[in-house]
């Protein structure tokens, strides 16, 4: 079966996005790997709207993405702190891959705006794209080939 053969119904990259392909999604994730917690501080880092905002946590905390955890101020109603699951720590390579084609292909003439680097020895960041064989290669989107997994669907015409 051809990838032109292959039902893309049950896509996992169309499913991701489905979850997490809208662009202010993908900003409040981005604050929330860099200690944004609250819903005020969202709000006014990122400038959206208060509808907007909340549709988008509460789509997150429901996909497991995120997790709410009440928190409340003296005198003040109870309120939520979200917090990144193993679920969305595992999106953190895919905001770092966007990130590096951001500064490569969209970027500021005199660098980066986020300087990402190893804790213990102080070095640049990069997502790669790695061999899982005995070289362990990095990889460019021409070293692979695809084809259909085990999930594959023929297309129904």
């Amino acid at each position: 079966m051809k990838w032109l053969e292959t039902d893309t119904e049950n896509c996992p990259v169309g499913r991701a996005l489905d979850l997490v392909g809208e662009k202010w999604t993908l900003l409040i994730l981005r604050d929330a790997f860099n200690g944004v917690r609250r819903y005020d501080e969202f709000r006014r880092h990122l400038g959206l709207s208060e509808a907007v905002l909340a549709d988008r946590l509460r789509k997150l905390v429901a996909a497991g993405v995120l997790r709410a955890e009440p928190y409340r101020e003296p005198g003040a109603r109870t309120r939520y702190e979200y917090r990144l699951t193993a679920k969305g720590v595992d999106l953190w390579p895919v905001l770092l891959a966007l990130k590096q084609w951001g500064d490569a292909h969209a970027g500021e003439p005199e660098g980066p705006v986020l300087d990402i680097r190893h804790t213990d020895c102080g070095a640049p960041v990069r997502v790669v794209v790695r061999c899982e064989g005995e070289e362990q290669a990095t990889l460019g989107a021409r070293d692979v080939t695809v084809r259909p997994g085990p999930a594959a669907r023929p297309r129904r015409s």
